[in-house]
This record gives structure tokens, sequence and C-alpha cells, in this order.
């Protein structure tokens, strides 16, 4: 063994936090091992726990995001938003900095439910509405719907996780840059090696796996119906394999590139081609009707945001089951990725202000989402109405909804002056590059996140810590996928649920943890300082008369 293999395994050891590392080692490992054993226990255990999480906490999850989505909000426009995290410059340009926010933490899932989530309300519509399926009204209210699931809330969640461990990190002495370090005022600086702050970690590891392993899963599983959609290559679940290990040695080279040179170019050219990509569908599809489409939807969501966040379905025939199907499934997704794109939010948040980075996690990327889902959705809604294109087979589940995308692209075409280009081909094309490489943005920074995890906040662990996570990642993206099968996306859906459910407590706390801090160090925003909020005031009884009672001299 050479000097540089033997000082980079000793460095994997020396970094190494064990407890946290071991553990989420173990609970991920243990899943891989048992599903290679018996299939079937694994499959039936996550739709059991998964049922069980979603009975009980569904009304939790939809009155966090909530309150924090609004609590972002006032930090966009209240007195608290110029806090700085850290006192150095920003490290990237405001572009850079968007792109891997976006690139890194969200654009795996828009991507993957573009084509896809408006053909599903059109089809079976919100009940909150009371519109027939399949109806002309049924095609606004389904992209209103699909705007409110992927515009501020899951975004919402993610940025409040970066923004509590980039503050708490870069402003305190001697605070780690890891998860546990967003309840800093509640766990105690000096209590962040200790046990409370040991399990917070290490379920921020699980859910991390489990959320980004079924976004990998998502848009893997896409890739490989694109094959076979385009091309008829049927690769089974040894093909997944291939694919999933194939696509884990991209973003392996991107890992070993760094944040630099890998994740922020790459991020900068998957923005290019997601735009590309978004305004050819505009040119060749319904533009007019895309333009009063998105118009509608857009003040729709804005009017409709508080029924349809706090909505459950209460007393209502299928209603519940409905909005925890859709609404409760993605905050739980969101919750899942919120302490691995929280940690790398705060990564490559030092030296802005908490109104920079609230800004850019929930206006600016919801800028870009918004028209992927307007255009791309829209088209394939308006699609499926007029006859264009058919996607019976995707609305009724005997295909999976990652077919969707290359059915929509395949209908376009555009003529020039009589000549018809094959646009359809050239954006399918696209497509599937994009799918790639958002996959390896989102598998990279996912992976430095783990290992930041598990290193005790290290901002650069080392390679072999990033490759073993990296394996594993992408082993439970396989896995997942496989136990989906050819009906699509249950096991993945069912999955991050149980990883995620629980993180919504974490994210809670963090908002107060937040609250807490900005309030004692920078001021309260609705009561005065000395208010006493329970008890009698210092230095008053209570049968002692206010000084506001008593009366002047001039009375």
């Amino acid at each position: 063994m050479s000097d540089a293999e033997k000082g980079a395994i000793d460095r994997f050891f020396d970094e190494l936090d064990p407890i946290v590392f071991a553990f989420g080692a173990l609970l991920t490992v243990g899943v891989i091992v048992a599903f290679f054993i018996d299939r079937n226990f694994v499959a039936n255990g996550i739709q059991t726990v998964q049922g069980e999480m979603v009975g009980y906490l569904n009304w939790a999850l939809l009155v966090i995001v909530f309150l924090i989505v609004l609590f972002l909000l006032f930090l966009i426009v209240g007195p608290w938003g110029k806090i700085k995290m850290g006192d150095e410059d920003p490290e990237y340009s405001f572009f850079s900095f968007f792109t891997m926010l976006y690139s890194a933490g969200f654009a795996a899932g828009v991507v993957f439910w573009g084509p896809t989530e408006g053909l599903f309300y059109y089809a079976d519509p919100n009940p909150l509405f009371g519109v027939e399926a399949e109806s002309g009204a049924a095609m606004s209210y389904a992209i209103q719907q699909t705007l409110f699931h992927w515009a501020l809330p899951q975004l919402a969640v993610f940025t409040i996780m970066g923004i509590a461990i980039g503050y708490f990190a870069y402003n305190y002495d001697n605070v780690p840059l890891r998860v546990s370090s967003a309840l800093t005022p509640i766990l105690g600086k000096e209590n962040l090696d200790g046990p409370a702050a040991k399990v917070i970690d290490i379920l921020a590891v699980f859910a991390t796996i489990g959320g980004v392993a079924t976004s990998l899963g998502f848009i893997g599983s896409q890739f490989i119906s694109g094959l076979d959609y385009q091309w008829g290559i049927d690769m089974g679940d040894a093909g997944i394999l291939i694919v999933v290990t194939t696509m884990t040695i991209l973003f392996t080279i991107s890992m070993v590139l760094g944040v630099d040179r890998g994740i922020r170019r790459l991020s900068n050219f998957n923005m290019g081609l997601f735009a590309v990509i978004m305004v050819v569908t505009f040119i060749v599809g319904p533009t007019m009707f895309l333009l009063l489409l998105g118009s509608q939807a857009l003040g729709g969501m804005i009017s409709d945001f508080v029924s349809m966040s706090l909505y459950t379905g209460a007393g209502e025939e299928g209603a519940t089951g409905w909005v925890e199907a859709w609404t409760v499934f993605y905050w739980a997704w969101a919750l899942s990725w919120s302490p691995f794109a929280g940690l790398f939010i705060a990564r490559i948040s030092k030296g802005r202000t908490v109104r920079e980075v609230a800004f850019t996690g929930i206006v600016a990327t919801s800028a870009a989402t918004i028209p992927w889902f307007t255009f791309v959705g829209g088209t394939a809604v308006w699609a499926q109405h007029t006859g264009v294109a058919d996607f019976g087979e995707v609305i009724a589940g005997d295909v999976g909804p990652e077919v969707a995308g290359f059915i929509l692209f395949d209908s376009l075409s555009l003529s020039i002056a009589g000549v018809s280009i094959p646009i359809g081909s050239f954006l399918i094309l696209g497509f599937m590059v994009i799918v790639t490489t958002f996959f390896v943005t989102s598998a990279d920074s996912s992976t430095l996140a783990v290992s930041m995890m598990t290193t005790g906040g290290k901002a650069s662990p080392s390679t072999i810590n990033r490759l073993f996570w990296g394996v594993v990642l992408g082993l439970t993206a396989a896995i997942l996928m496989i136990l989906g099968g050819e009906g699509g996306a249950g096991a993945l859906q069912d999955a991050v649920v149980i990883t995620g459910a629980p993180f919504a407590i974490v994210c809670f706390l963090a908002l107060l943890c937040l609250v807490k801090d900005f309030s004692g160090k920078r001021g309260r925003v609705l009561l005065q300082d000395k208010t006493v909020i329970f008890g009698s005031a210092r230095g008053q009884s209570d049968d002692e008369p206010s000084a506001a009672a008593e009366p002047s001299d001039d009375d």
C-alpha cells in the first residue's frame, strides 16, 4: 500500500463520527441486506409502517409546512432578514448559488413530475375544488394544484433547515456544520456531541438516504423508461442495477472534482438545458393557451393558498385519502430531503443574509418551477384533453408515471416553411440528458451532505467516505426501483414518507430556535423586549398597581 493510499485511509478513520456513521450505515445497509434475503418482507414492512405514519401524522405535516412558509415570507420582508450568516463575503455568485441550490436540492423531482402530475389532477381533481374530472375546468385546477405542490411549500422546508444550520454554525463559536446544530438553542452549544444531538444526526442520515434514494429511483426509472419507449430496450432488474451503477460512476467523477468544478459547473449546465426544453415546449405547444392557463392557475394558487395548505378532507368520502396520496406524500418527501438539502444550502450560503437565502430558497426557485409546470405540464394536460396525445395508460396506472414525458415530447412537432422538423426526438434526447445530469448533481451533493453528517460537520470529507455513501445511495435507489416494479413508484413513495415524516418535528423546532435567537438578539417584532410572556413582571407583585394606572399630577 502506497503512502498516499495509507494516508487516505487514515484520514477516513480519523475524521469519522463513529456513532453517527455506524448507526446510519447499519440502518441503511440492513435494509439492503434484508432486501436480498426476502424482498416481499421488505416491501410489506415499508407499506405497513407508511400506513401507520400517514394515519397519525398527516395533519401535523400540513400545519408545520404551512407555518414554515409563513415564517420564511416574514424573513424576506421583515427586519430579521438583514441578519448575516457569518462575517465573510459570499463564496459564489448569486447565479451559481441559485443553480446549485435548485439543481442539487430540488430539480430532480421537478423533471420527473413536470409532464405527469397535472394529468393525475385532471383525471382526479382535488375534492376541495368540486370540479368534474377531465372537464375543461379541471385543466386549470390541475395546474393550480401542481404549482401549489412544487412552488413555495416544498422549497420552504429545505430553506428553513439551511438557514438554521448555517446561522448557528457561522454565527456561533465551535458549532459544527451538521443537522443537529439547527437546534443549538434547545440542545445547548455544549451538548452538540451529546446523545440527543447524535440521535438527530443519525435520523438525518437515514432520512437523507431514504429521500434522496427515492428521488434517484424516480429519475433512474425515467431514464430506463426512455430507453424502452424510444428504442425498445427492456432492461429488467439487472439493467436497473447497470444503469444505476453507471450513473454512480458519473457522479463519482463529479464528486472527485469538488463543489466548485463539479457541482457548480454541472448545475449551471442543468439550468441551461432545463430552460431550453421548457422554452421549446412552450413554442411548439399551445402557446397562447399556456399563457392563459398559467395566469389563471397562478392566481388560483395565490387566492386558495391557505385552504389548500390546511385541507385534510375531513368528513368527505375519499378526500382524506386523496390528500394523503398527494399533498402529505410531497411534504414528507420534502422533509426527508430537508437534512441533506438544508446542510448543502448551509454549506454554500456562508456570507449571505437570511433574506437572500430565504428569497432564493422560495421565491427565485419558484420563479423557475412555475413556468416549467405551466408549459410542460400544461401542454400534457392540453394534449390529453384535445386528443393530441394519449396518456390513458399512465392515468390508469397501467404504466408508470415516468413514461409521460416521452409520450408528450413524441407528440410534438414543428413545421417551418412546410418542412417538418422532428422536434420531439430532440426533446426526448434532451430530456434523457437532463434526467441523467440532475441524477448526478443530486447524488453528488447528497453524498457530500451525508459525509458531512458522519464526520462531525467537516466541509470537505474524505473521498473514501463519500464513495461509501455514494454506493449505499445507488444500491438503495436500485432496490426501491425494483420494488416499485412495472407499476411505478409505490415503494418509492412509501419509503419517503417513512423517512421524512419524523423530520417534521425537527424542522418545526428549528423554526422555533431561529425565532428564539433572532428575537433575543435582534429584538422582538410583535411585543416590546420588556414584555413578560408568562407570570408577573419582574420586580412587581400581583397586588401592586402598574405605573400606568397611577394618577399623575395633572389629573
